[in-house]
C-alpha cells in the first residue's frame, strides 16, 4: 500500500494526514497549535509542522508529501535565505491604506481586476509589501525574495537553501497580487510598484509536478479544500473556519471590478473564483463567550428562537471586514428590544448573521454566472447543528455537509497522490460520507440583515 501525506498549515494550527494513495483511506494523523496573532515568525510554523509530523508517526514511509497553507501571508527572505521579519498574515489589516493607494496608482479597480483577477485589499501580499516599503524601509532593503507560507514550508521540507529553489503553485500565486491567472505569469511591474524593486519570487510549478522528487506543488488552503471534497461543477464550497469563504471551480479566468469576487486559480489547472470574509467561526465562539455557554449550548439556544430572531440582527464584522471591503468597521447589533434581549435571540442572531454574510458571498458567485446546484458546507463552524440546520433556509439551496475531516490536508494528500502516480487527473477517492439538509427559504431574514448591513460604515 503506497502512502501519501498532506499538510494543512492554517492560521490556528498545523494538521498532517497520511492516507492510502489509491483509496484515500486515512492511516494516521497529527496536529500542533500555531501562535495567535496576525504577525507570526515562520519558524513557529516549522516547529509546529515537526510536532505534527511526529504526532502522525513520521513521514519516512510516504511516497510524496504536499503542503497546503493559509494564503497571502508575506514571508520575506534575505540573500542568505533567512527570514527578514515576522510574516504578516492574511488577516492583518494594517495594509488597508496601502491597498487603496495601489488601486488608485494603477488606475482603479477595473485595471487591477484585468491585471491579476482581483482588486487589492489588505489581505493580499502585494499590499503588505507596500506597507513594508513605507513603514520598514530597512526590512524592505534587506528583502531579496518574497514567498508565501506554503512556499516556505515546502522549501524547508525539501532542504532548500538557495532562493532559486523556491517553488509555488498557481492557486497560491494567484493570491499575491502580482501573478496573473489569465496569462499565468508574474507581473514584476506590480511587484515593483508595491515594494519599490523587483525581488526573487518562487517558480510556479504544475499541479501534478513533484519538487525534489518527493514534494507536491502544494496549494492555497481553499484550493486544497476543493481537492479534498472532490468538488464538481455546480458545487459551491462554503468553508467556515477562521475566515469564511465561498468558492467554485470554473473553467475561465474571472475579473470582477467590484472587488467582491477574487479571480484565483485552482489546484487542478482551472480557476477558483472565491469570496472571502474575515469573520466566521469566531463569531460563534465570541458569542458563546459573551453568553457564558459552550458551542453546543449556543446551538441549542439558537434553535430555540424563531427564524429572524424577532428582528434582532447581528452584523458580524468583529474584526473589520474584507467582503465588503470595510477593514476598519465594527460589528453591530440591531433590533434590540426587551423581548429580543435574551440569550436565545442573540444566539440565533449570531448564527443567522454569519450565514447571511456567507449567503452574500454565494450571491456574488451567482451574479457572475456560476450555477449553484448545491452548497458543500465544511470547516469547524459547520459542525454546529444550528449552522447546518439554518444554512439551507438562508442560502436558498440544498446543503450537503460532508463528515468532519481535515479537508485542506486531505486535498494536499490527494495532490501528492496525483503527483506520485503520474496520472493526467487527480485520483478519485471514495465518495464522502455526508448529510444532506434542505429547508424552506427564509428570505425575510436576508432582507433584515441587508438593511442592517448597509448601515455599517468603515470608520
Amino acid at each position: 500500500m503506497a502512502l501519501v501525506a498532506g499538510v494543512d498549515s492554517s492560521t490556528q494550527s498545523c494538521k498532517v494526514v497520511v492516507r492510502d494513495a489509491d483509496t484515500g483511506a486515512l492511516v494516521r494523523q497529527g496536529r500542533a497549535a500555531h501562535p495567535t496573532g496576525t504577525e507570526v515568525h515562520p519558524s513557529a510554523w516549522w516547529e509546529a509542522l515537526q510536532t505534527a509530523i511526529a504526532d502522525a508517526g513520521g513521514l519516512d514511509d510516504v511516497a510524496a508529501v504536499s503542503v497546503a497553507a493559509q494564503q497571502h501571508g508575506m514571508v520575506t527572505l534575505d540573500e542568505a535565505g533567512e527570514v527578514v521579519r515576522p510574516a504578516l498574515l492574511w488577516n492583518d489589516t494594517r495594509s488597508a491604506p496601502a491597498a487603496a493607494d495601489l488601486t488608485a496608482e494603477l488606475g482603479g479597480p477595473d485595471q487591477w481586476a484585468e491585471a491579476i483577477g482581483s482588486v487589492p485589499v489588505a489581505s493580499l501580499t502585494v499590499t503588505k509589501l507596500r506597507w513594508l516599503a513605507a513603514n520598514e524601509p530597512e526590512s524592505a532593503a534587506r528583502t531579496a525574495a518574497v514567498c508565501l507560507p506554503h512556499d516556505w514550508l515546502t522549501w524547508k521540507l525539501a532542504g532548500g537553501t538557495s532562493l532559486d529553489a523556491l517553488t509555488t503553485d498557481r492557486s497560491d500565486a494567484s493570491g499575491t497580487g502580482y501573478w496573473s491567472p489569465s496569462t499565468e505569469d508574474y507581473r514584476p511591474d506590480l511587484l515593483e510598484l508595491a515594494l519599490g524593486k523587483v525581488v526573487a519570487v518562487p517558480r510556479v510549478v504544475g499541479p501534478a509536478d513533484l519538487v525534489g522528487g518527493r514534494f507536491g506543488a502544494g496549494a492555497g488552503d481553499n484550493a486544497a479544500a476543493a481537492l479534498g471534497v472532490q468538488a464538481q461543477p455546480g458545487d459551491v464550497v462554503v468553508s467556515i473556519g477562521t475566515s469564511g469563504t465561498a468558492f467554485a471551480r470554473w473553467p475561465n479566468p474571472v475579473a470582477d471590478g467590484t472587488g467582491i469576487v477574487n479571480g484565483f486559480a485552482d489546484a487542478e489547472g482551472g480557476h477558483l473564483p472565491l469570496v472571502c470574509t474575515l469573520n466566521a467561526s469566531r463569531v460563534l465562539t465570541s458569542t458563546s463567550s459573551v453568553l457564558g455557554v459552550d458551542l453546543a449550548d449556543l446551538s441549542d439556544l439558537a434553535l430555540s428562537a424563531p427564524a429572524g430572531a424577532d428582528g434582532l440582527v447581528l452584523v458580524p464584522y468583529l474584526e473589520g471586514e474584507r467582503t465588503p471591503n470595510k477593514p476598519d468597521s465594527t460589528g453591530a447589533l440591531h433590533g434590540m428590544r426587551l423581548d429580543t434581549m435574551t440569550p436565545a435571540h442573540l444566539a440565533r442572531a449570531a448564527v443567522e448573521g454569519l450565514l447571511c454574510s456567507l449567503a452574500d458571498a454565494i450571491d456574488a458567485l451567482r451574479a457572475l454566472g456560476m450555477p449553484v446546484t448545491r452548497v458543500l458546507l465544511i470547516g469547524g463552524g459547520a459542525r454546529m447543528p444550528a449552522v447546518r440546520q439554518l444554512a439551507p433556509a438562508i442560502f436558498g439551496c440544498p446543503v450537503v455537509v460532508p463528515a468532519p475531516s481535515e479537508y485542506v490536508a486531505d486535498g494536499a494528500a490527494r495532490q501528492a497522490a496525483w503527483a506520485a502516480g503520474g496520472a493526467d487527473t487527480p485520483p478519485h477517492w471514495s465518495e464522502l460520507a455526508s448529510t444532506s439538509v434542505e429547508a424552506d427559504p427564509t428570505p425575510w431574514v436576508r432582507d433584515r440583515y441587508a438593511a442592517a448591513r448597509d448601515l455599517t460604515v468603515n470608520r
